[in-house]
């Protein structure tokens, strides 16, 4: 199957696949060859591609997942390879949302997003 990963600047990835996971925003999605129709909403977190032995990981920064015809496209904002996270900007983030305060729920979404982002970018960086 063939997996295609599409910022808005870019293709970050096109390959062929055995296996693809990927972060839901309500949990992970596991897809082999001649996986149902899907369409899904990403969360913040780990997109893994397996092939043979060999696994590719990438931080995904939301968006939205399909599977039609055994072709999964990625749409997000942002995908980082794993060795390329910067584990000092991300703690920042981190606590840097953690103190922030949230006077109005606009704000407390803000800062929600900025902490689910900063520990999706920490949990693939392990």
């Amino acid at each position: 199957m063939r997996c295609i990963v599409v910022t808005p600047e870019e293709t970050i990835l096109d390959v062929e696949t055995d296996f693809v996971a990927a972060p839901l925003f309500d949990g992970e999605v596991g897809i082999l060859p001649r996986h149902s129709p899907l369409i899904g909403r990403l969360g913040y977190g780990e997109l893994r591609l397996k092939k043979g032995a060999e696994t590719t990981r990438y931080y995904v920064d939301g968006g939205f997942l399909q599977v039609a015809d055994d072709v999964i496209s990625v749409l997000t904002s942002r995908a980082i390879p794993a060795a390329k996270i910067d584990r000092t900007a991300a703690e920042k983030q981190l606590t840097e949302s953690l103190a922030r305060k949230a006077a109005n729920p606009e704000e407390l979404a803000v800062r929600d997003r900025l902490v689910s982002q900063a520990r999706g970018q920490l949990r693939v960086d392990r």
